[in-house]
């Protein structure tokens, strides 16, 4: 007989309690949507017995299963509602479940998270909110952390996610994994959600960590067995190895690309990375395997300057084609500057600046403000700095921008005072 759990402390709790929703969020999520075909009602669920979790586990000790405990109280707590609402035999569904599983879910091991993911990434629905939703659900990511990554407003996205949940209930889509032969037409959706949930995880927007391997992790996971189930599609090839050579640089992650120790970069995941890239552009070359060679070269280069610059342009023209968006072209501009010097690229930068998207993305001045300070004039580029640090809801990137706005403030006051 298993002993009876032990209060815990409530520093303990907490860490406990944000370590299962990285790891169980989704399953959470999935197993309430499977059960009540309500996706609204599951993300209340889950997030009840996220509060419940942490009113509870200090008195009554951390569980030893918390996975478990989170989905029996957000079960328990969904059937109160659908029983308050109405006895649930005689309750319409918001989504038809099929009971019969498709072959290609045994491959999946009827995982509600997939479910759940293929669901939210059916055709009915706008692609910007398929993507945004299952970010929401699956991921778990904040509204405000998903508005980010679309360079939206997060009244806008919140707005978005809402409409979506309604568009389900409304149409009743399945809530499955659909059958093989309806698969390769979301796969496109899939690698968009995939994508950005590594990215959000690699650089989380909000918050204090410079990394949230659980997200990063997963995304390479469900890339892995998505490509496995379906070894012809290119995107999914591109995609991975556009991961693996980016993941390659975890250990370094605190510091900037220029600034990072190359001796630590995972050399194994970098070669594995590079085998995917060859084999992905054997066929039509998308924005994932155009994006995987740009990390390729990066990867490669013994070092910052020995980077192929000329090659990183031509790419991100290829990029900008294939994947037309203000982000590319910024990174583009920032490629020539690198190519051309630091004129060059504040011009660059200058003639982008004006895209409506790139109004609250702190790349833009921080970018802005990193030639300025190439070219020594400081005052304006702490001001950059100072714009982008303001813009920022994550906390090690607003202390590097601080401290860039910190060092070019020195420099500039130090010219002031200098004598003529």
């Amino acid at each position: 007989m298993d002993a009876a759990p032990r209060p815990a402390a409530a520093d303990d709790v907490a860490r406990a309690v944000s370590a299962a929703h990285a790891a169980e969020w989704s399953a959470v999520v999935g197993a309430v949507a499977h059960l009540t075909g309500d996706l609204d009602l599951a993300e209340e669920s889950a997030q009840e017995a996220f509060v419940r979790a942490v009113e509870v586990w200090g008195g009554r000790g951390i569980p030893d299963h918390p996975g478990a405990w989170l989905t029996t109280v957000a079960s328990n707590y969904a059937r109160d509602v659908l029983r308050r609402r109405a006895a649930l035999a005689r309750r319409l569904p918001l989504l038809v479940r099929d009971e019969a599983v498709p072959a290609v879910e045994d491959a999946w091991h009827s995982d509600d998270r997939l479910r759940l993911m293929f669901t939210c990434c059916h055709p009915a629905l706008a692609r910007e909110a398929q993507v945004a939703l299952t970010l929401r659900l699956v991921c778990g990511i904040s509204t405000a952390d998903i508005a980010a990554a679309f360079l939206v407003s997060e009244p806008t996205m919140a707005a978005r996610i809402t409409r979506a949940k309604r568009k389900i209930a409304v149409a009743r889509i399945p809530f499955r994994v659909p059958d093989a032969r309806e698969l390769p037409a979301r796969v496109s959706a899939v690698c968009d959600v995939l994508h950005l949930m590594f990215t959000v995880g690699h650089a989380p927007p909000s918050g204090e960590d410079v990394l949230r391997a659980d997200l990063v992790d997963a995304a390479v996971a469900l890339t892995r067995t998505l490509r496995e189930l379906l070894p012809r599609e290119h995107s999914l090839t591109g995609l991975l190895a556009l991961m693996l050579l980016i993941d390659a640089r975890r250990a370094t992650r605190a510091d900037l690309l220029p600034d990072q120790d190359r001796s630590l970069w995972d050399r194994t995941r970098i070669g594995e990375g590079v085998a995917l890239l060859d084999v992905a552009l054997t066929g039509p070359a998308d924005r994932y395997a155009i994006s995987a060679a740009i990390a390729a070269l990066h990867a490669q280069a013994p070092t910052w300057a020995d980077t192929d610059w000329p090659q990183v342009v031509g790419l991100y023209d290829a990029l900008g084609v294939a994947w037309p968006s203000a982000v590319v072209h910024l990174n583009r501009a920032v490629a020539i500057g690198m190519r051309d010097g630091p004129a060059a690229g504040l011009a660059a930068v200058e003639a982008v600046a004006h895209d409506p998207a790139l109004a609250r993305y702190p790349y833009l001045p921080a970018a802005r403000g990193a030639f300025l300070a190439d070219l020594r004039r400081w005052a304006e580029a702490a001001d950059a700095y100072a714009a982008a640090a303001a813009l920022t809801a994550s906390e090690p990137e607003r202390a590097l921008l601080e401290e860039r706005m910190t060092r070019a403030r020195s420099q500039a006051d130090g010219r002031d005072r200098a004598p003529g």
